[in-house]
């Protein structure tokens, strides 16, 4: 079963009461403190990171939901202001009973992706920060219904961010744009689809080396990547938090909770159908 928001803020604060006393925060790096969110820092010159990012998904509209997926990620920076990462992804299912999927219980190769990040404006010398990222993946596994595919697809993430309090809180807007094309291997059914959506994100530092705050997102689904017909749309809130666990290590994590939503032609408080019911992330970053 999901841990609940409480419980969720327990771990923090007593993850926290152990993070190391010497661990200084000098300003704010918003390349990493977010999580289901970018900020528009992108790193400096030479520095490489070696990062895992674990996302899960659970609950349907009825049925047994839970689905996460293990990224793995190689960071560097070439030159100033850009950014590229290479990943590959291993995913995990297990589907009973959820209308329109297919039951799965796996373990399998989901995919790879490369990701570039490039920094127009640095808000240590512009009124904000302005970043463009572009995440394309090619995928074997569909991390949503578990079929085998063969799926392509780019992320495009507009990031503002700017300091509301110098050296205490910042505030991120992220604008997205997810179009994806599938192909069914079982059936040879092919289909197009689109995401779009906003998301807005504040983190404030409440002692050295901690960072706590939240994540709303809201998100539109689509058929076509062309925004052609509407599907379904959601808002997602939740709690995260940023632990900088040593010099060269950090630890972020989030719980999002679907807080509305409705699927096209349809009178409900939620949307079950695109979307999940519950989603978290747990990044965990180390340079080298």
């Amino acid at each position: 079963m999901p841990i609940s928001a409480k419980a969720f803020r327990a771990a923090i604060l007593g993850f926290a009461a152990l993070l190391p006393a010497g661990v200084r925060a000098e300003g704010f790096d918003t390349e990493h403190i977010f999580a289901f969110m970018i900020g528009t820092d992108v790193g400096n010159v030479g520095e490489r990171e070696f990062q895992t990012e674990t996302t899960g998904r659970f609950s349907k509209s009825s049925g047994n939901y839970r689905a996460a997926g293990q990224q793995l990620e190689l960071e560097a920076v070439p030159v100033r202001n850009f950014r590229v990462e290479i990943g590959s992804t291993i995913s995990a299912h297990d589907i009973n009973r959820v209308p329109d999927l297919g039951d799965h219980r796996q373990l399998a190769w989901q995919g790879v992706s490369v990701d570039f990040r490039y920094r127009f404006l640095d808000r240590e010398t512009a009124p904000l920060g302005l970043t463009l990222a572009m995440e394309t993946h090619a995928d074997r596994i569909d991390e949503i219904t578990a079929a085998a595919v063969r799926s392509y697809g780019t992320d495009f993430t507009l990031a503002f961010d700017r300091e509301i309090a110098p050296n205490l809180a910042v505030a991120a807007l992220n604008l997205i744009y997810q179009p994806e094309w599938t192909r069914f291997v079982g059936t040879g059914a092919a289909e197009q689809e689109s995401t779009i959506g906003a998301a807005l994100g504040v983190m404030a530092q409440v002692r050295p080396g901690l960072l706590l705050g939240g994540e709303a997102r809201y998100l539109r689904k689509y058929e076509g990547i062309g925004l052609e017909e509407f599907a379904g749309q959601a808002l997602f809130i939740g709690p995260t938090a940023y632990f900088q666990l040593s010099e060269r290590s950090r630890l972020t994590a989030n719980w999002s909770v679907q807080a509305w939503g409705r699927p096209a032609g349809s009178h409900a408080s939620l949307d079950l159908v695109n979307f999940e019911r519950y989603q978290a992330r747990l990044v965990f970053g180390i340079n080298f």
